[in-house]
């Protein structure tokens, strides 16, 4: 199971969302961002999403660009239905895994995946996997054993996970008994790589605002997380 590989990953590592969520906003600051809130309507998050990466460059003369009127260069051909191989081998020509924005490494098993570290969320790891006719894009965040109030916690969940585009949270039992909490997407096997590579980016922005949104539910060893 892909949720087993990213908890034994992330028992190597003992390392938390929020660890990334702290990380992510170091990196910003030494790059010398400043983080604005927006209020849109929800049909726009992507074109938000898409707009924010162009306005973390130098110069606004890239702002308007063919891939808010076309797709971009990506929205050419694609498998009828991905492979985790040929996905892997896709993704390694992106300008993503070119740039050194992130890295994509095939991890071999009874169920390949494909791990996603994101430099730019500080590292944040993120697992893609194609079960049937689906891609699952994946991220461990907390253990449950991390919350201090689990039913007001669970409740607030289902309340405004909605705010978090395109993805969701789930509660996984792992392999040791503990159980974690998950956040997901999933979308179309035979999905553009362009919208791939769009969920993994909102999956990973989404850990790091969860982790914001919820930190006062998480134990103060694990909830410290820098303003």
């Amino acid at each position: 199971m892909l949720t087993c590989k990213i908890y034994h990953a992330a028992m190597s590592e003992k390392k938390t969302s929020a660890f990334y969520q702290r990380q992510h906003r170091q990196r910003m600051r030494d790059q010398g961002l400043v983080k604005k809130e927006v209020w849109i309507v929800p049909e726009h998050a992507r074109l938000l999403t898409q707009f924010e990466k162009q306005l973390r460059q130098p110069g606004l003369q890239k702002l308007i660009t063919s891939q808010f009127t076309n797709g971009g260069s990506n929205a050419m051909t694609q498998p009828s239905l991905w492979a985790i191989v040929s996905l892997h081998d896709a993704l390694q020509k992106e300008a993503l895994i070119q740039s050194g924005e992130a890295t994509a490494e095939l991890v071999q098993g009874v169920d390949p995946s494909i791990l996603m570290t994101l430099n730019e969320f500080g590292d944040l790891p993120v697992y893609l996997t194609i079960a049937g006719e689906q891609i699952i894009v994946e991220s461990l965040m907390w253990p449950l054993a991390d919350i201090n109030d689990v039913v007001k916690f669970n409740d607030e969940v289902l309340r405004t996970h909605k705010l978090f585009p395109l993805s969701t949270i789930s509660l996984d039992t792992l392999p040791d008994g503990n159980e974690y909490y998950t956040m997901f997407g999933a979308l179309s096997a035979t999905s553009l790589l362009s919208n791939i590579i769009f969920e993994v980016e909102t999956l990973a922005d989404n850990v790091i605002k969860a982790a914001d949104a919820y930190s006062p539910y998480l134990n103060h060893d694990t909830s410290v997380l820098e303003g």
